[in-house]
């Protein structure tokens, strides 16, 4: 018997490179994790980095200034792009600012100080415009300006910690210890000491410093997260633009009134401008700025807003807009947009303590709106709300949206179909349950506020599917010199 011959190999060995096919050019070796690359930079993305491009991949840089050219270092590679860290700038941008903030390299909370303001909308719109190209071809109106881009946020919460995060360039044996202020970026177990928030109501500084000296002179620890103690937890601070009050909330991991309240006291001795200051108890291990009610120092305990005509009763825990000013544009939108007539029944999804449906009430009835919202603190303020307004006919359904805006549950609380639909959905946008209902109850005009364009997309494309076309988009920016981005969509029903 013969022998097989022997196989054909089945390619080069592998320590040959494979050549690349005729006419074709060889692919760019994607880079590693610490080439320096040269990049221009100009676009933003919804992190708060800028972008540049090189070869053909995408690079995200912190810390870059839009229209810059730099040199950065790349620290991962993703599937989908490279992140990269900045080393030093080529070219500056010609749309440059001066930060205001001492902190913005440690906090980057407001990652886009350094660019003028005009610069940072232009970025903003189009970044919207690429987050909305699945919806395909729309008219996006500008964005709207904040008139007044620095002190607008009217609440803060800052946090203690007992690890302080060291700022570069400061001396080499500072003080490692008690912090208050925001987390270092990155570093959940460390604390940036916020000497100055160039974004909070201008107020919160001062008092901010006013909380530190009274915590050190009387020696309370702020809360440790490795060891989980420590006495001082958080601060809220809350600013009406109506009245001018100034809630402080100080959140703590036990009552302990015989320390409380000597630090209250040099507090409210300190800053006589707190119309309110009230202690909340948080024994538990999430970071989260809240607890229960264990005292009122001084005051209501809350402090009296308007927005869009309305009184409202604020705690340091209520949901409302952090920006009043740009509160106030989104109002009026949603009313103008709402367009609502006699007769006409009207839902507000998510209805938090009832901005919308409340500026609805008076232009329909207070009896044709219906408030739907799964917080019972916010369904509680809400009904608070309508009494001190006078529209005590709005109704406020308490519960999983998913689950209380279906047909069935309509039916059983004699809830008549809406014509008019707002929805306010958390980042995550709409629940798909919701969506389902959504389609069911077939409104005429849906009014959609999105504090997350990319999530709101996905439920626009579920929408459009379903019957709906998106007629107008509105950007307003809330959130000066950060990615972030309000936007409300109109869509309107077409056919039967």
């Amino acid at each position: 018997m013969s022998e097989s011959p022997p196989s054909a190999p089945l390619g080069p060995p592998l320590d040959v490179p494979l050549a690349a096919p005729p006419g074709k050019a060889q692919p760019a070796r994607k880079p590693a994790k610490g080439d320096l690359l040269e990049l221009a930079l100009d676009e933003i993305d919804e992190r708060g980095r800028t972008l540049g491009t090189h070869e053909e991949f995408s690079v995200a840089v912190r810390g870059g200034t839009l229209g810059a050219r730099v040199l950065a270092r790349v620290q991962k590679r993703r599937r989908n792009g490279i992140e990269a860290g900045l080393e030093r700038e080529l070219t500056p941008s010609p749309h440059a600012a001066l930060a205001r903030c001492p902190h913005v390299v440690s906090c980057g909370g407001c990652s886009f100080q350094g660019l003028e303001y005009a610069a940072q909308l232009a970025a903003k719109e189009r970044l919207l415009a690429r987050i909305l190209a699945p919806l395909g071809a729309l008219t996006i109106a500008p964005v709207r300006a904040a008139a007044t881009p620095w002190n607008y946020r009217n609440k803060m919460d800052f946090t203690f910690g007992a690890a302080r995060w060291i700022e570069a360039g400061e001396p080499e044996h500072a003080e490692q210890g008690f912090a208050l202020g925001l987390h270092a970026r990155g570093h959940f177990q460390k604390v940036l000491d916020v000497k100055a928030c160039e974004i909070a109501f201008a107020e919160a500084a001062p008092i901010l410093a006013g909380v530190r000296t009274a915590a050190r002179e009387l020696g309370l620890r702020a809360w440790d997260v490795r060891t989980q103690a420590g006495l001082l937890r958080n601060l809220v601070l809350r600013k009406s633009w109506a009245s001018g009050e100034i809630l402080a909330d100080l959140v703590t991991t036990e009552e302990a009134p015989q320390r409380l309240e000597p630090f209250a006291l040099r507090l409210l001795e300190l800053h006589p401008e707190i119309t309110t200051l009230v202690q909340h108890v948080n024994p538990g291990v999430a970071l989260v700025a809240e607890g229960t009610l264990a005292r009122v120092f001084r005051g209501a305990g809350t402090i009296m807003e308007r927005l869009g005509g309305l009184a409202f009763e604020l705690s340091a825990h209520s949901f409302f807009q952090t920006n009043t000013r740009q509160a106030e544009e989104l109002v009026a939108l949603v009313r103008e947009w709402s367009a609502v007539r006699a007769g006409e029944t009207v839902f507000d999804l998510y209805c938090g303590c009832g901005v919308f449906a409340l500026a609805l009430a008076r232009d329909v009835g207070a009896e044709r709106v219906v408030g739907f919202e799964l917080a019972p603190s916010s369904i509680a303020d809400a009904r608070a709300n309508a009494a001190r307004n006078d529209l005590l006919g709005v109704r406020f359904v308490a519960g999983d949206i998913a689950l209380t805006l279906t047909p069935d549950a309509l039916a059983l609380r004699e809830l008549p179909r809406p014509e008019v639909c707002v929805v306010d959905p958390p980042r995550a946008g709409l629940h798909p349950r919701v969506l389902e209902s959504l389609v069911v109850l077939a409104p005429a005009r849906i009014v959609y506020v999105s504090c997350n364009p990319r999530s709101a997309v996905q439920d626009l494309v579920t929408l459009c599917a379903s019957g709906w076309r998106v007629e107008r988009v509105q950007p307003v920016d809330l959130f000066p010199h950060t990615p972030h981005l309000e936007c409300v969509f109109l869509l309107r029903r077409e056919g039967p």
